[in-house]
């Protein structure tokens, strides 16, 4: 058996033996309540029409459908599940809420934080490539990975946290950040397909996308080299570049972003996950 098909199926046994002891084939099974800015994973009848904030989602062949939830959620998840030849059912999941210390990163490129309206134009072309090549995802598995760390090192920014950049308020930490060394090879944290690959990117220097499958994608920020280009496949643990301190970044380490489509979720609790 090839590797990458080897590393998908395990946690998808898994993922099958485990949801079996719960419940039967034609029952739903998804967690009572989660995190802001979780990756969900539910079981449900093979065959199940789903959806979820009016989108609809795709189930494998195992039964297995996954969704995101975002930083400012709350309330409850409602997930719109009809097996075939049954009526719809309603599945709730309680969004738990987290605090969200302030971040100050001081010594930024000042025109990183306010851009004159050329680069604010760059910035934007930038973004829509971005957008672009989150829009769509492929029926790839390896979103049912236990995920790895793409490197080891001191976390230096969280997930969720309110930026101020040289005293002026941000967005968001949309992903992780890892501090190591410059040039250390990042790894991929669970098998797709590049869909992205720029190296010199305003904010973000250089960046790569992978789709992970079903939605799910992460994003590499700040790299000083780039080893994959858009089309190229990779499995968990392939190196996929370096770390550096390009774009908006006041030294080396690696932001590792994830995504559910547009919405952001937290690396690390997607990590806890195969703890």
């Amino acid at each position: 058996m090839a590797r990458g098909a080897a590393m998908v199926l395990l946690p998808l046994l898994w993922l099958t033996l485990a949801w079996a002891k719960q419940a039967s084939a034609a029952e739903v099974v998804a967690p009572a309540h989660v995190q802001q800015g979780a990756l969900v994973y539910a079981r449900v009848p093979s065959g199940s029409r789903v959806s979820y904030e009016g989108r609809s989602l795709n189930v494998t062949d195992y039964g297995t459908v996954v969704f995101g939830i975002g930083r400012d959620a709350k309330g409850v998840a409602r997930l719109h599940v009809t097996p075939p030849g049954q009526a719809e059912q309603v599945v709730t999941v309680e969004i738990r809420p987290r605090d969200w210390p302030i971040e100050r990163v001081n010594g930024v490129p000042p025109k990183t934080v306010s851009p004159p309206p050329d680069i604010a134009r760059r910035i934007a072309r930038e973004q829509k490539k971005v957008t672009a090549a989150r829009a769509d995802s492929n029926q790839g598995l390896g979103f049912a990975e236990h995920f790895i760390w793409p490197v080891r090192g001191r976390i230096s920014g969280r997930f969720g946290n309110q930026r101020v950049y040289n005293g002026t308020p941000g967005s968001a930490h949309s992903g992780m950040d890892i501090a190591v060394r410059t040039g250390t090879p990042v790894k991929a944290p669970a098998s797709g397909t590049v869909v992205l690959a720029e190296p010199d990117m305003y904010l973000t220097g250089g960046t790569v996308l992978i789709d992970h499958g079903y939605g799910v994608g992460s994003n590499f920020l700040h790299l000083s080299k780039l080893d994959v280009a858009v089309g190229d496949s990779v499995a968990q643990g392939d190196i996929i570049g370096e770390v550096g301190a390009t774009g908006r970044a006041t030294g080396p380490h690696l932001h590792w972003g994830m995504t559910w489509f547009s919405t952001r979720i937290d690396p690390l609790l997607v990590l806890q996950r195969g703890d």
